[in-house]
């Protein structure tokens, strides 16, 4: 039996320092290239966060092409039995950018830590400048749609009565006062609660404790479909990640997001 077995999605720094060296574990640094070779948790393999991410315009926010991703798990070493620990330094999003990946890959062996690196700092734990070396060989890949909601889904299911659209773009850009792309505002009926709101500041940027409660004053519930997206599905891999942790059922990623919808001339809008 694996020895995160028994822990939840989210876990702290003393749950991932007493299994560092569990050989199922690979841990996966997602902050920058310089923060990575200025100290990072002992036996991490850095992966780029752009790597996560086609960076195509309009919408640099969609899935890397196949071969990309397979040379970027195959550099981590993936395997069936793997259990990946994730973490970066920004309070969550390209972590859980990351966690969607591991859902599209049809891999559910996963934990996020909780504050990721300024969680590990905070609690003064040790810091390495060891690289691991990538591993090698041919990685096949099958994709999961799952965890995905295209243009074409979301718009479909725009008025549903079981959809929650969460928006993790900030205020100014949800109500239209701040245009990164041809049209402004929000798509029909989306709730905004920005990514930041998820963040703990007193708690070395932990999820906040009060997150079930924030969400049902929005209607993001667990009864409903929750696809969350801000612009370019950066800040909300850490909306994506608070509903699989918190165990919502039905929970997609719009990766296209604003950069998509907000360029895509039948695309209905509101402010």
């Amino acid at each position: 039996m694996s020895a995160f077995a028994e822990l939840p999605l989210v876990i702290e720094p003393a749950d991932l320092a007493s299994r560092i060296n569990a050989p199922e574990l690979i841990l996966v640094d997602l902050t920058s290239a310089a923060r990575y070779a200025a100290g990072h948790i002992p036996g991490a393999r850095f992966a780029e966060p752009k790597r996560t991410q086609l960076g195509q315009p309009p919408a640099p926010g969609l899935l890397p092409e196949h071969g990309q991703l397979e040379q970027l798990f195959a550099e981590l070493g993936h395997n069936p039995d793997a259990v990946y620990v994730v973490y970066d330094d920004e309070g969550g999003g390209w972590a859980g950018r990351f966690i969607w990946l591991l859902d599209v890959i049809g891999h559910g062996r996963y934990h996020y830590l909780d504050g990721g690196l300024q969680a590990w700092l905070a609690e003064q734990r040790p810091l390495s400048d060891e690289q691991p070396a990538p591993r090698t060989g041919r990685l096949s890949l099958r994709l999961s749609e799952a965890p995905s909601a295209s243009r074409e889904y979301l718009q479909s299911r725009l008025g549903a009565a079981d959809l929650a659209i969460w928006d993790a773009r900030s205020p100014a850009e949800y109500r239209g006062e701040k245009a990164l792309a041809a049209k402004a505002g929000h798509i029909p009926g989306a709730a905004n609660l920005e990514w930041t709101a998820c963040m703990d500041p007193a708690r070395a940027l932990r999820l906040r404790q009060d997150l079930p409660t924030r969400l049902g004053e929005l209607g993001i519930t667990p009864d409903k479909e929750v696809i969350t997206h801000c612009q370019t599905h950066h800040r909300s891999g850490l909306t994506y990640l608070v509903a699989k942790a918190l165990g919502y059922p039905r929970v997609k990623a719009y990766a296209g997001s604003w950069g998509e919808w907000g360029n895509h001339p039948d695309t209905p809008v509101e402010r």
